[in-house]
């Protein structure tokens, strides 16, 4: 598809679980804790639910391809009875997505019933699966959290806890993973040690809470209670939270692009407001990058705030230059290539009567292929302006993730093979400026404990030696 569309990078998924002590039933919590985190996935999503004063296997699940309100409906939340459950929300690369690798999955096994939930991708999922297939597992899905999942099955067989279970597991999986495990009768947070995507608790009168973000704590009406910290297991029973650090590592590798594009800005991730991270990236380019503008601009959403710390920097009038289709999600059907539609022009429209006549200065998260920048670049010279200057809020993406963020192959990212000159004149600009890597860590309060890989190629683990994103896609 290079050249072709260049869409916004993917999320992998958010996940969010629930358990109510006083015994209600939890899936319409979990309903709009998962519409809170639709912007972490748009292609799939489920929940599953069970009851732990019934029998040991009671589970019920709904899911399906779609948004959250296109999957779900009154109706069909009448039917999920449960005062347990988890919830999930997918993206996918291109391949793989299908019915059969939507979420959470759940396995009934001799202990009962396993019910999970995952964000992330592991770089060990090819092996770990391989291995188990030989030993008799039977996979009925191409994605690595069937790997953890069994992983956890398994373990639990030799193991007095289903908490000693994901421990285990966690010792033989490597990579990037938030989880949700709700068992017949706990509900279990854990968090890969490095940190990479984000996980935290909440609580409403007697009932726990997961969430990939903090944004679906506050739709839900529950408090705020901490982070799940890299490599902590937090296991939740009617005797409350209980805590096992014994997998944290001495070094995180927290993704950087959580604040910079994928996480609502509503959210806090590790203590840190994810607003705030991009005000301060839009301050920093003012600084590294200034021009004589008469206006500065975002793209939606996330180029927006970055905009306003620019504006705030320079000093340069802050303007709303675009009008976004909230309806448009990344479901929509794409025309074919034949066609002269755009899916940019679909999702987005400029304002004539901003930006006529001005020199513009455009806020944007990231450039992948280009083929969108330029797109924009000359949505906004078709409505006047004058110039065009474009600032990007991350430093330029040099190599692929392998943590659960779906940045391709150096070969179809546009900066790994030309020059910010080059690529300024490719998306139509009359200058460009990137966010100097340098200063990554002041969108973190000056914490060195992220991961910056995308943009330097340093990977806080051995990364696969195969490219298997495309077969076993998360």
């Amino acid at each position: 598809m290079a050249g072709i569309e260049d869409p916004k990078l993917g999320e992998e998924c958010g996940v969010f679980g629930m358990y109510d002590m006083d015994g209600g039933d939890v899936a319409s919590s979990i309903y709009y804790g998962l519409f809170s985190l639709q912007h972490r996935g748009q292609e799939s999503c489920g929940i599953a639910v069970s009851r732990t004063d019934g029998e040991k296997r009671n589970s019920q699940m709904i899911k399906g391809m779609g948004l959250v309100n296109e999957v779900f409906d009154a109706e069909k939340l009448e039917q999920l009875h449960g005062d347990i459950g988890v919830g999930h929300v997918r993206y996918s690369t291109a391949g793989a997505s299908i019915p059969e690798n939507t979420q959470p999955l759940v396995l009934n096994y001799i202990k009962g019933t396993l019910m999970v939930a995952h964000n992330g991708n592991l770089v060990n999922a090819v092996d770990l699966r391989r291995e188990l297939e030989l030993m008799g597992a039977i996979f009925h899905t191409s994605i690595d959290s069937e790997v953890i999942a069994y992983l956890i099955a398994r373990e639990r067989l030799h193991v007095g806890t289903v908490e000693d279970a994901v421990k285990l597991a966690m010792q033989k999986i490597r990579g990037a993973y938030s989880l949700v495990v709700a068992s017949p009768r706990k509900m279990i947070g854990a968090r890969d040690p490095f940190g990479f995507h984000p996980l935290c608790i909440g609580k409403r009168d007697n009932a726990y809470f997961f969430s990939s973000e903090s944004c679906a704590l506050d739709t839900v009406g529950a408090e705020f209670v901490r982070d799940v910290a890299p490599g902590e297991i937090v296991t939740i029973t009617p005797q409350g939270i209980q805590s096992d650090r014994s997998m944290a590592s001495d070094k995180c590798a927290r993704c950087i692009f959580e604040y910079i594009y994928f996480a609502r800005p509503d959210s806090y991730i590790d203590g840190i407001c994810v607003h705030s991270s991009r005000l301060t990236a839009g301050k920093i380019l003012a600084q590294e990058h200034p021009v004589d503008a008469d206006i500065v601009v975002g793209v939606p959403e996330s180029g927006n705030a970055a905009a306003m710390g620019y504006s705030m920097e320079s000093g340069i009038p802050y303007g709303t230059a675009f009008v976004k289709n909230s309806y448009v999600g990344r479901t929509f059907i794409k025309p074919k290539q034949s066609a002269r539609e755009s899916s940019v022009m679909v999702k987005l429209n400029a304002l004539r009567e901003v930006v006529n006549g001005k020199r513009v200065i455009m806020i944007d998260d990231s450039i992948v292929r280009g083929t969108t920048s330029a797109r924009i670049v000359k949505m906004i010279r078709d409505a006047g302006a004058k110039e065009v200057h474009v600032r990007i809020s991350s430093p330029p993406f040099m190599y692929p993730c392998y943590f659960g963020t779906d940045v391709p192959s150096s070969d179809q990212l546009i900066a790994y093979n030309h020059s910010v000159e080059e690529i300024c004149e490719m998306i139509g600009a009359d200058s460009l400026g990137y966010l100097d890597k340098e200063r990554l860590a002041e969108l973190i309060d000056g914490d060195e404990g992220y991961c910056h890989a995308c943009f330097t190629g340093q990977y806080p683990m051995e990364p696969p030696k195969e490219d298997i994103r495309g077969e076993y896609d998360h």
